[in-house]
Parts: C-alpha cells; sequence; structure tokens
C-alpha cells in the first residue's frame, strides 16, 4: 500500500496478466453470446499495440474462427500499418477483410477539405507535400497551448506555423471522415455476420475523450477501456502479440507525415501518462510523482489541469443521445408490466 506522503513509482501500475486476460475473456464471451445476442466480434485491426491486443483478447474468448479483423489503410497510412496488421491476424489465426478507404475519403472530400483548410495558413500547400498538426509541451510554461501545422514541401524543407482556431477545426473535422469511414466499414462486417463491434480504447484515451465520436469511439464493447496503456503493454507480452507490434511507438496514423500520439494530444509519453493520470484517480498530489518523473511539483501540475481540462472538454463525447424525458428501456418495461 503506498501512502499520499510517498513517492509512487510505476510498479502501482503492474498487474497479473493472466488474471487480467482470463477477466477480460470472461466478460467478453458473456458481453457478445448473453449481452448482445451476436455470434463473434469484429476488431479493427490497425496495426497498434491497443487493437492488436484486443484481436488477441477476442481470439481467445470467442475463438479465432468467431473474429473478423478488418483493415481499412488509406493514402495517408503509415508505410508499416498494413504489414503489421496482417501480422497480428496472422498471429491470432483470425479471418480478416481488407478495405481501402481512399476512394471513400476522396468521394467526400476528406483530403481536398483538409488541403483548403491548410491552404488558410500555407497558401503554397498542395500536391506532393505532406504534413501534422503538433501542441507544444504542457509543462514547458502556463500559457494556453495553441496547435501547430507541420508541413514538408516537395524538397524536404519543413514549415511550421500557429493554426487559427478555424483552421485548426476545419483540419480536424475532415480527418475525422477517417475515422468514422473505418467505423462504417466494421460495421458492414458485423451486420453480415451479427458480429459485435470490439472497441479498441485504453484507459488514458477513453478518460481523456481520445477518440471521435460515431468513429474510433463507436463500438458494442470496449474490453480494454479500464487498463492504462502501460497495462495493455504487459497484457501484450503475456499474449504473445509479435515483437515488431510492441515496440512501435503509439502513432495516431493519420495524417502524411509520422506522428506520436504526445506530439498530438497528451502531454507526455503514455508511460508518464498513465502515472499521472493514476495519482490523479486515486489523489495523490503532484509531489508524489517528482522523483519518478524527473519533473518539478509544478510542471505535474500542469499536467494534471490539462488531464482534467480534457475531461471537462471531452465530456460530450461520452454522452448518450439527450433526450426531453426519460424513456424506461425496454426491459425496464417489460418488468413494469410484469411481462416475462
Amino acid at each position: 500500500m503506498v501512502t499520499l506522503e510517498q513517492q509512487l513509482s510505476f510498479e502501482v501500475l503492474r498487474i497479473d496478466p493472466e488474471r487480467a486476460v482470463a477477466r477480460i475473456a470472461d466478460f467478453i464471451k458473456k458481453v457478445v453470446a448473453q449481452t448482445l445476442r451476436k455470434r463473434g466480434a469484429v476488431v479493427g485491426v490497425s496495426g497498434g499495440i491497443d487493437s492488436a491486443v484486443v484481436t488477441a483478447l477476442c481470439a481467445r474468448a470467442l475463438g479465432p474462427n468467431r473474429v473478423m479483423g478488418v483493415f481499412t489503410p488509406e493514402r495517408d497510412s503509415g508505410p508499416d500499418t498494413l504489414r503489421l496488421s496482417r501480422m497480428v491476424a496472422e498471429s491470432q489465426g483470425v479471418s480478416t477483410e481488407l478495405e481501402d478507404i481512399t476512394p471513400v475519403l476522396e468521394a467526400v472530400g476528406c483530403y481536398a477539405r483538409r488541403d483548403r483548410a491548410i491552404r488558410r495558413v500555407i497558401p503554397e500547400y498542395g500536391r506532393g507535400w505532406t504534413c501534422k498538426i503538433v501542441l507544444p509541451s504542457v509543462t514547458d510554461d502556463d500559457r494556453y497551448r495553441i496547435f501547430s501545422l507541420v508541413a514538408l514541401d516537395p524538397t524536404g524543407t519543413e514549415r511550421r506555423v500557429r493554426l487559427t482556431p478555424a483552421a485548426y477545426l476545419d483540419i480536424v473535422a475532415s480527418t475525422n471522415f477517417k475515422q468514422r469511414t473505418r467505423k462504417m466499414i466494421e460495421a458492414y462486417y458485423a451486420d453480415r455476420l451479427s458480429y459485435a463491434i470490439a472497441g479498441t480504447p485504453n484507459r488514458l484515451e477513453y478518460d481523456q475523450g481520445f477518440f471521435v465520436k460515431g468513429g474510433d469511439g463507436q463500438a458494442d464493447f470496449k474490453p480494454i477501456a479500464h487498463l492504462y496503456k502501460s497495462q495493455v503493454y504487459q497484457l501484450a507480452d503475456f499474449l504473445r502479440i509479435p515483437e515488431e507490434v510492441r515496440s512501435r511507438p503509439p502513432t495516431t496514423d493519420t495524417y502524411s507525415m509520422p506522428q506520436g500520439q504526445d506530439e498530438f494530444y497528451f502531454s507526455l509519453p503514455y508511460a508518464e501518462m498513465d502515472l499521472c493520470l493514476y495519482a490523479m484517480n486515486h489523489g495523490f498530489p503532484a509531489s508524489s510523482l517528482t522523483e519518478t518523473l524527473g519533473l518539478s511539483a509544478e510542471k505535474i501540475q500542469r499536467v494534471f489541469r490539462d488531464i482534467e481540462g480534457k475531461r471537462n472538454t471531452t465530456r460530450y463525447q461520452h454522452l448518450p443521445p439527450q433526450l426531453v424525458e426519460e424513456v424506461a428501456e425496454i426491459g425496464e418495461r417489460r418488468a413494469g408490466q410484469g411481462l416475462r
């Protein structure tokens, strides 16, 4: 038991992987068969650690023959995305489907809308350029953080410009077509097979709203949303996820330039973010992390404020549709009417 006066270490995030896997597998069996009344599970496999672990958990719980892995690359996907996704699926023995979503994204104007928004700040942006959006570190100072666009022109020259609020929102709204299209494809296979859709967010992403509503936030069940990202890696080791996937840095795989999640959204690398989130969840002060993280209490307090700020601004993403008045669930109505 760690007291509030002691320094927290990464050991507080250590779990028993075997027990955790057994518990989650039991949950998946019950929720798919009994609650959702489905025959199996569809997983969007991205080549990242979270979707790899969810694929392995579903295969263990339901049997590989009742899990469908769906690959949905597009023209901005990383060069290793599809190869690593296939590696995951093959390691678990699940069936797969490949759907290149580039034509769909072109049809709805995803790339054209994004590029038009980028030209608000870099007028010459066009064919042959690549880009990503980034945030300054929250630990540097208390100033309001503003997103910047990093772009490479065809000669390899880098440009970095601050985004206006309108340009930022337009770029994000345009790229969100990617996550929503992927979920639409997954839903097609789920409907066709009478399968449930497995979500892949870990606790850090779920808590901080790092998902697209109606996109990767949409799922019938989310088996690792209670696990910190560090704990997902522990399960990956136990489940023998391919080493290349386990050693791959977490990425957004959304923009045409390589982009880490800590560049785009989180204040620190995932392990440090996990510990900060754990400390907040258990009432530990910023001073309990100074030695482990090598940061001052003031800088850690900034991370705490950023965590709370993201919780507040993304709360709507967790909310169900809002109603004028409460409507009883089907089961509640049956119970009230004495029906079986």
